[in-house]
């Protein structure tokens, strides 16, 4: 269902960022909802209110970190 008509942002959009973890400022920033007229802002709240409370912790895997110098091992040519 499309919540923000003026951006054509869908429920869909507005919950995938938000079980990865993002608030609602965060999801305004990164699609633009809420941003013109506002009268979606409201919806778009109750969408990443109710994926916030199903998905309390985003599920995101980090990438190791690895220090300085320690790459990539490339073989010279």
């Amino acid at each position: 269902m499309i919540v923000c008509i003026c951006r054509r942002i869908s429920d869909r959009e507005i919950a995938r960022h938000a079980r990865a973890g993002l608030g609602f400022d965060e999801i305004q920033f990164e699609l633009g909802v809420a941003t013109q007229c506002g009268q979606c802002e409201s919806g778009a709240r109750e969408v990443v209110a109710q994926c916030s409370a199903s998905c309390p912790s985003a599920n995101i895997k980090l990438a190791n970190h690895t220090p300085e110098g320690s790459a990539w091992k490339t073989s010279p040519t």
